[in-house]
């Protein structure tokens, strides 16, 4: 039985501690390598004020890490070294483990499993978009972009959002868990997000992307100073 499962890590590094954070993403995923089941890894920066922009926080960063089993997972957030360390360090700490229940495309080659087809009825579930930004597209997605990202602080249903990626301006992700499927999809399916969408694959905007739904099996701790837990 399939039954990979993400971890993502949402930090806000100390102010203390500014120099220890800047120094993950030279090490970038490193750090990660010798947990058992990793499939999958890497380190991320955020916007300004851990939102979806394209001026980058200096203290709010992440982490993406996809490992083979949901016992690795577990492993790895009850023993995991790094994982230790980012909370030593962290002024704001958040963590969320789940599994995929519908994903298309690609992260670096890497395709996401889906663990089941059928998403969860009246529970939390998770959204991971992320894209590679092609450099002659990138105004006009920025364009459609910053409408999308000030609909999401209205909509109803949210429980966080965050703003990630692996290079400025061009290598971007948006991360967000909600109330259940009916919000998301309240949010997805009108407005300035479809409007946003149907520019993206009309006019290709992307030389690669992915899009994945995950059932939230653990969420827990602070993000832009609201409290989360889900278990």
């Amino acid at each position: 039985m399939n039954d990979q499962t993400a971890v993502l890590g949402l930090i806000d590094i100390a102010s203390h501690s500014r120099a220890w954070g800047f120094l993950r993403y030279i090490l970038g995923k490193s750090p990660f390598q010798n947990n058992p089941g990793l499939q999958f890894c890497k380190v991320l920066g955020s916007g300004f004020n851990g939102g979806f922009s394209t001026k980058p926080s200096l203290t709010k960063q992440g982490f993406f890490c996809v490992f083979d089993s949901a016992q690795n997972a577990a492993r790895f957030q009850e023993s995991s070294s790094i994982l230790k360390a980012y909370e030593d360090h962290a002024h704001e700490f958040f963590l969320a483990s789940v599994q995929a229940y519908s994903s298309r495309g690609s992260w670096s080659g890497f395709s996401m499993s889906c663990t089941n087809t059928c998403p969860p009825i009246n529970a939390p579930i998770a959204s991971l978009t992320r894209a590679s930004i092609k450099p002659s597209k990138a105004r006009q997605f920025w364009a459609k972009a910053k409408p999308a990202e000030d609909a999401i602080e209205l909509a109803s249903g949210k429980i966080l959002t965050a703003g990630i990626g692996e290079a400025p301006y061009f290598r971007q992700a948006t991360f967000t868990i909600w109330n259940d499927i009916q919000s998301l999809e309240q949010y997805a399916q009108q407005g300035a997000h479809l409007t946003a969408i149907k520019a993206a694959y009309g006019q290709a905007y992307f030389s690669e992307s992915m899009f994945t739904r995950f059932r939230v099996l653990k969420a827990q701790g602070t993000w832009q100073g609201k409290h989360v837990q889900i278990s």
